[in-house]
């Protein structure tokens, strides 16, 4: 069992990584000694998880991750299920549709349906953010009792994404508190600058919160309200449709 966790551990390593990593890298971010790092990084190598950057100069992970993403996103039954859902809306609506999911501190994207005028991480499927400051984050978070949602805020990392993001995590919650009541969550300057964004949460036959769908438009397009016209109706449909599966 310790051999998976340092594997992990290397693997793991790569989250955050601006490019490729050196043997010490590794280990630092995996913390284990480095002899440890080299056995378990050739290990990873013959089975095709690691691989060399072109340079040389240090390790990148291997094409075999990808199996893994793609068995995620094809056996999992909500990511299926709200797929086509979520075709339709990015028709309807005409901006950036993304399904996230919750996980506690951060949601994750499982599913990304651009515009043409999306940066690289905008289209990536595994990209994450911080729960306290993204308008899905504050629509699950809206969904829980609001003291386990405060101390998800507090524990959050809650450095400042544009001279907008809030984080007070007082502020926070009175936007949870907003988002509890109106059934929706909307977002201005949180993580990129002018991005507006509504959210929509999708729960479980429990009634927890599983994921959101976010909606992503430019400030240079639409005003708040104007937005909330457009996209807020077809955007609580397709919750309702995607959390009856």
């Amino acid at each position: 069992m310790r051999s998976v966790e340092k594997a992990m551990g290397i693997l793991s390593a790569f989250h955050h990584a601006s490019g490729p990593l050196t043997l010490s890298d590794l280990a630092t971010r995996a913390g284990i000694d480095r002899s440890a790092a080299q056995r378990m990084v050739h290990t990873l190598r013959a089975l095709g998880y690691v691989r060399r950057d072109a340079d040389g100069h240090g390790y990148l992970p291997g094409l075999r991750v990808l199996d893994h993403t793609l068995d995620y996103l094809r056996l999992d039954p909500l990511v299926r299920h709200a797929t086509p859902v979520l075709q339709e809306l990015r028709t309807a609506v005409r901006e950036r549709v993304d399904l996230s999911l919750f996980d506690g501190p951060r949601v994750v994207y499982a599913v990304r349906l651009q515009t043409t005028r999306q940066t690289l991480n905008a289209s990536l499927v595994g990209h994450s953010v911080p729960s306290f400051c993204s308008s899905g984050g504050w629509a699950m978070l809206s969904r829980l009792p609001p003291e386990r949602a405060r101390d998800i805020v507090e524990r959050s990392d809650r450095r400042p994404f544009t001279s907008g993001t809030i984080t007070s995590v007082d502020e926070v919650m009175e936007k949870i508190a907003k988002t509890r009541a109106d059934g929706y969550a909307l977002t201005t300057n949180q993580i990129l600058s002018g991005e507006i964004a509504a959210a929509f949460p999708i729960m479980n036959a429990k009634g927890e919160p599983l994921a959101a769908i976010h909606i992503a438009g430019s400030l240079a397009d639409w005003s708040p309200e104007e937005y909330i016209r457009r996209v807020v109706p077809p955007g609580q449909a397709a919750a309702r449709t995607i959390s009856q599966y």
